[in-house]
């Protein structure tokens, strides 16, 4: 039963037919685990804080960091180097002492997931990271419990609920999980400050709308927004008939890890692969980056730029008859752009220069040591 500041403090939802008092009081029953605490678990906590969850675990072993305040609307400048899950509760408890706050100050694993998860109705994931995301989707399916997921890149930000009622999980959609540097995080990829609030907010709706049995979850469906156009879609996840059967936890990093490997093993041949000292010795090649032109413009070694973000529209200048070496900053885009012109155009005579730009620096660093 709510109490009379409860109904004061939560009117405004609960004047809404379809939500009403039954909404408020499953909300008020309902305990949801959140893991992650930054630039989505900013907006998912606040979010469901703010409209009365009853019991809310908070999963988080980082602290605050200056380069967090961008995104991270939980925090202030003075919470720097303080551990984020205390000044979270600090924070939601300013929000709405109807709340009770679960803390959990480790880091997520196959030893803790489940007697973590076990006691909460739905988990929310605020990670930015595949063996989290496979952990969190695993000891929900062992479990049976819905997991909301929501992921950012650059501009694009995805939302989807697994695991609900019978509908697909996160291994339908991720079978296994592409190399971690095709997949940057945050920190190597960037990200606008709104668009995990965006996306954040997204994922504390979807838990509410099903906490409080309300309109149509995105059960069995993914939707992705360009936050650039502001388009969305939505895709349809079938549930997928060789998905693996989860039976028991596993090591997720060594998972990923391994998984990893293989696509790389698949996707470039290592005879594919050239080393700076090895380039020295070709004596007519091409030389190909397909950076940004901001990269190119503050370090290059002479190659001619083509931004693999563009890269079709250089197709005329790419050599047919000579040898052409494609690099970037690490090897990854490379890798991507042979792989494109390789499948797509039928090219044969491309090599990816092993490690990029930071192999060159590292390489001339150590020999002016």
């Amino acid at each position: 039963m709510l109490n009379t500041e409860e109904y004061q403090r939560y009117n405004r939802q609960m004047l809404m037919p379809e939500f009403g008092l039954a909404g408020q009081e499953k909300l008020k029953k309902s305990k949801v685990l959140v893991i992650g605490c930054g630039g989505l678990g900013s907006p998912i906590l606040l979010y469901l804080t703010a409209a009365g969850i009853g019991t809310l675990g908070i999963v988080e072993n980082d602290v605050v960091d200056v380069s967090n305040l961008q995104r991270q609307i939980l925090y202030s400048s003075l919470s720097v180097n303080y551990a984020k899950v205390d000044e979270t509760e600090n924070r939601l408890k300013d929000l709405n002492p109807f709340v009770k706050i679960n803390k959990y100050p480790t880091r997520l694993t196959s030893k803790n997931a489940l007697e973590i998860i076990k006691d909460y109705d739905i988990v929310i994931d605020g990670t930015d990271n595949f063996p989290t995301r496979y952990l969190v989707n695993d000891a929900c399916v062992l479990l049976n419990k819905p997991f909301v997921y929501g992921a950012i890149h650059r501009f694009e930000g995805q939302v989807a609920v697994f695991n609900y009622q019978g509908s697909a999980t996160y291994r339908d959609l991720f079978p296994s999980p592409p190399p971690p540097k095709q997949a940057p995080n945050c920190a190597e990829a960037g990200v606008l400050g709104v668009l995990p609030g965006i996306i954040g907010s997204m994922q504390a709706l979807e838990a509410i709308k099903v906490i409080a049995e309300i309109g149509e979850p995105l059960a069995g469906k993914l939707l992705v927004l360009d936050t650039l156009s502001m388009q969305s879609r939505i895709i349809k996840i079938p549930k997928m008939p060789d998905t693996i059967k989860i039976t028991q936890m596993i090591d997720y990093d060594e998972f990923c890890l391994v998984q990893s490997a293989e696509f790389r093993v698949n996707s470039l041949p290592p005879k594919n692969e050239i080393t700076f000292d090895e380039l020295k010795n070709l004596s007519d090649y091409q030389l190909i980056d397909v950076r940004e032109t901001h990269e190119y413009a503050i370090k290059n070694f002479g190659g001619e730029l083509m931004p693999l973000s563009e890269l079709e529209k250089y197709l005329f200048n790419i050599s047919r008859e000579k040898t052409v070496v494609v690099h970037c900053q690490s090897g990854v885009r490379s890798m991507k752009a042979i792989k494109l012109l390789q499948e797509k155009y039928g090219f044969d005579n491309l090599l990816n220069l092993k490690g990029g730009v930071n192999a060159i620096l590292k390489r001339n660093a150590a020999r002016s040591e």
